[in-house]
């Protein structure tokens, strides 16, 4: 009865990249979609909004998918999902591949500031 649910998810590395196409799949699904664009438009690209209103819709799209595979339908399911997603990323490229494509449908690009030379050359002339 109750141990099957306590009992934390064993995939193999094959039954994880099955998994993360499922998940990013449901992403695409219509009501995912709106209820994302709609997370993304209240986080005006805010990091500490996007944590507030993207987050949680994505996570709850995730523990849709994955409680089918035997992870806790919480928060909890989702982070033991993730981490073994991650310790299979260093092994195989397709994974890795997948989960970044995850992660991009739910954390804005990180943009890094300008380096190099000033587009002005460097000198301010003033009159």
């Amino acid at each position: 009865m109750a141990s099957a649910a306590a009992q934390p998810a064993a995939l193999s590395a094959e039954q994880a990249k099955v998994v993360l196409a499922e998940v990013i799949q449901a992403f695409s699904a219509p009501e995912n979609a709106v209820r994302m664009d709609e997370a993304g438009d209240n986080a005006c690209n805010d990091m500490g909004k996007m944590l507030q209103f993207v987050l949680p819709v994505a996570t709850q799209i995730q523990q849709e998918v994955i409680k089918a595979y035997g992870f806790s339908c919480d928060g909890e399911g989702v982070l033991k999902f993730a981490r073994l997603v991650k310790s299979y990323e260093a092994q195989d490229p397709e994974t890795a591949s997948l989960s970044g494509k995850l992660k991009a449908l739910f954390l804005p690009p990180m943009t890094l500031p300008p380096h190099g030379p000033a587009a002005g050359g460097g000198s301010v002339a003033a009159s």
